[in-house]
């Protein structure tokens, strides 16, 4: 079974509210360059998302028949995202410490691209 390669998009919350979170306690535990390090390490996991999507594990606070939820994890963050049939959609970025509850509400996050 082939893999489609699909596009990889973002949403607001992920890109201005999870990021500049997790750089900021980042910077203020480990320094600046060790948050900058882990930036760029999510980053990484993003870029190979487009052909490996189904590789990571479905997200168990988002269970669906098509397991279209799913989490990278990195240390001990959870990166969420959706599978559609046109795209990759990363949704939110959360500490792994954060209420089911709250990951939960990720399935209504939208992404209004084209």
């Amino acid at each position: 079974m082939a893999i489609t390669k699909k596009k990889v998009v973002t949403s607001a919350l992920f890109d201005f509210v999870d990021l500049p979170l997790i750089h900021e306690y980042g910077t203020e535990t480990f320094g600046i360059r060790l948050a900058d390090a882990f930036i760029a390490e999510i980053y990484s996991s993003l870029d190979t998302l487009s052909k490996e999507y189904l590789i990571h594990p479905e997200c168990r606070h988002l269970v669906t028949k098509s397991k279209k939820y799913r989490n990278i994890i990195l240390g001990s963050y959870l990166i969420i995202y959706r599978i559609t049939e046109m795209r990759i959609e990363v949704l939110r970025a959360f500490h792994g410490s954060r209420s089911p509850k709250t990951i939960a509400k990720t399935k209504k996050i939208t992404i209004d691209y084209t």
